[in-house]
């Protein structure tokens, strides 16, 4: 991956192989796992306004992704700057086809997908 390259954590219900033919499988692994083994290694990108994405709750859904905080608290930990956008269903998955690879995780948290835009490594 080079700079500016995305890269997808997907929960077990985002439909990977028919986003991306680059797909990492990870099953056993949640969403949480897999981002905190990420953050020991990835920087993010320091000169986008957004560096790390969500997917936004459906209208209608009445549900708080909880994940989401676990997901900020890895990301506050790994100690690189981030700035979060959030992004409806189907533009998410029209980013997520442009992205380096889409990580298949077995979480089962809903509305769990996150994507992180790559930095420097310095």
């Amino acid at each position: 991956m080079g700079h500016g390259d995305e890269i997808v954590i997907a929960d077990g219900n985002f439909p990977c192989h028919t986003i991306s033919g680059n797909v990492i499988r990870a099953d056993g692994l949640s969403g949480t796992e897999v981002l905190g083994a990420i953050m020991d290694l990835f920087p993010l990108d320091s000169y986008s306004e957004q560096q790390v994405f969500l997917m936004e709750v459906v209208d209608g859904d009445n549900y708080m992704p909880e994940i989401w905080n676990n997901y900020k608290e890895i990301l506050t930990m790994s100690g690189e700057p981030f700035t979060i956008g959030y992004i409806e269903r189907f533009a998410f998955y029209e980013r997520a086809r442009k992205s380096y690879a889409v990580v298949a995780t077995g979480e089962k948290a809903l509305y769990a997908n996150i994507i992180l835009k790559k930095g420097v490594v310095k």
